[in-house]
């Protein structure tokens, strides 16, 4: 797996698995597939007010104004405004301190209550607020990366978010780690492991090509989706 970059798959499917921390894998019984439309920004509000009290509102209101602003304009300027609204309201926390757990994928609301999540959670807010902005589905993938450390060898597990102007598009990246967006090609200290959004699993980064599978091979993502359906993401 040495060399493999953004660069060298961006035009074919990476074939190798490869081992990581997290236990992104786990096999679900259920394959399902999920579309995106606009949520109900009422019923996300109100789960934020159950959840976050009338206190923390003021930071569900700075989100909304976010994409009240954003629903007429071009998709590099959302991904531009989302990407760093969500860098600058969220502080980067290990999910031991945040929730408790290991491993915890938190939904919006979740993440916007608490201001602090890790690299899924910065991914996954960016990821729902693009699409509620009204960039669609299939120009958006959650890639599960290696991230280089320093100047050794040595790699840590980390998720980012991948954007597709088209299917054959090189892909631009929002990171937590690296304030601007830039193009897979200029992200060498990446490793990509494997891709998805609500439409399933993807073999490799390559925008275009069906899913490999539902997002039942992901349980983790596959609660996610629920949790925030609940919320009043549809």
């Amino acid at each position: 797996m040495k060399n493999i970059t953004f660069a060298n798959l961006m035009h074919f499917g990476l074939k190798a698995a490869v081992r990581c921390r997290l236990p992104l894998l786990a096999l679900c019984v259920v394959v399902a597939a999920v579309s995106h439309s606009a949520a109900n920004l009422d019923g996300v509000q109100a789960s934020f007010m159950q959840r976050w009290g009338a206190a923390a509102l003021p930071k569900y209101e700075n989100w909304r104004k976010l994409v009240n602003s954003l629903t007429d304009s071009t998709d590099t300027e959302r991904i531009k405004r989302v990407n760093a609204f969500v860098n600058q309201q969220v502080q980067f926390g290990d999910d031991t301190v945040i929730w408790g757990q290991a491993d915890y994928w938190a939904t919006p609301v979740e993440t916007l209550g608490r201001s602090a999540g890790d690299c899924e959670d910065f991914s996954i807010a960016k990821y729902f607020t693009l699409i509620q902005v009204g960039v669609q589905p299939d120009k958006l993938r959650l890639i599960y990366v290696r991230a280089k450390t320093g100047t050794s060898d040595a790699t840590q597990a980390h998720m980012v978010l991948a954007y597709y102007s088209t299917p054959d598009a090189e892909p631009l990246v929002m990171d937590n780690l690296i304030g601007d967006i830039r193009p897979a090609s200029r992200r060498p200290d990446l490793v990509p492991v494997f891709s998805f959004n609500s439409a399933g699993v993807f073999t490799g980064v390559a925008g275009g090509g069906p899913a490999a599978g539902g997002t039942g091979r992901l349980s983790r993502w596959e609660d996610l989706l629920r949790r925030a359906k609940a919320e009043g993401f549809e």
